[in-house]
């Protein structure tokens, strides 16, 4: 069996598993080519179909050809899409773009408090509505205590610390120290009430060996991830004011294969251009051990 179709088949098994395990269960969809290939992956793991809501975090300050990525295809591909975001501090400019708030405490307010208050259910949701194409406001508050997630270990450090079913306490505060043994892809995936569980079905997956697959399987992506002719990329997508380009001649997604298959980048983290990362000591413990993704 070829490698990506090992991965593949792992991951789809990991996403079944919570599937069947937990009742209230969600998918984060960042938008960028991992949480996108695992949208991919949950689509042929249903035969087409995801039998789970999908959320995204809207800090406002996403680059606008994510946003339309986003709403083009939860209507093409009919996903249960549904946004959060911290209303209190968009409203009050408490941000890093309005000049009143470091990057980290940005991040901490527009990503991390958004996410663990959409997750409960104790902030608004905004659900798409097939019909109009337009979001309204989602009735269900109901927490949900599954959450699969696109992370991968040799993306930043403090994701190689994870296992694939990875509990947190009610506050979504991670113990690093505190975890599960997984051993011979054994899982624990009963936990006590109350325990908020992230699912990581691409742990096992490399940079190449995501890119390598969106060019196998031709999963569609943000343009911004191809040099539009002006010689730079981006290799990781987040918030426009604090995510920079790359150098990089990558036109399309085997150019990007081979740009990596080079080792051009192999002394540059991923996430280099991620100046958040870099305020929080170069890594992003600190805020994921507050529940960050």
């Amino acid at each position: 069996m070829e490698h990506l179709d090992i991965l593949e088949n792992k991951s789809i098994h990991i996403i079944r598993e919570a599937y069947s395990c937990f009742e209230n269960l969600c998918m984060l969809w960042s938008i960028g080519k991992d949480s996108t290939v695992l949208l991919w992956l949950a689509r042929k793991a249903f035969f087409g179909h995801v039998p789970f809501p999908l959320v995204h975090i809207d800090t406002h300050y996403k680059i606008k050809e994510m946003i339309s990525y986003r709403d083009r295809y939860a209507l093409e591909w009919g996903l249960d899409m549904i946004y959060g975001e911290n209303t209190a501090a968009l409203q009050s400019k408490n941000t890093y773009p309005d000049g009143n708030a470091s990057r980290i405490e940005c991040c901490r307010q527009l990503k991390t408090e958004a996410l663990k208050n959409t997750l409960s259910g104790e902030w608004t949701r905004y659900r798409i509505n097939h019909a109009t194409g337009k979001y309204e406001i989602d009735s269900n508050k109901e927490p949900y205590t599954g959450v699969i997630v696109g992370v991968r270990a040799d993306e930043e450090g403090s994701r190689s610390k994870e296992r694939y079913f990875s509990p947190r306490d009610k506050n979504n505060d991670w113990d690093v120290a505190n975890q599960p043994p997984e051993f011979w892809n054994q899982y624990k995936t009963d936990f006590a009430k109350g325990t908020h569980v992230r699912i990581h079905p691409l742990l096992d997956w490399t940079e190449l060996d995501i890119w390598e697959y969106i060019h196998r399987e031709n999963i569609p992506v943000v343009s911004l991830y191809f040099n539009q002719g002006n010689g730079k990329r981006y290799r990781s997508l987040g918030c426009e004011p604090c995510t920079n380009c790359v150098e990089s001649d990558a036109a399309t997604v085997e150019d990007i294969v081979n740009e990596l298959k080079t080792g051009k980048f192999s002394n540059i983290a991923e996430r280099s251009g991620r100046a958040q990362d870099k305020e929080d000591g170069g890594g992003l413990e600190t805020l994921r051990r507050e529940g960050y993704m």
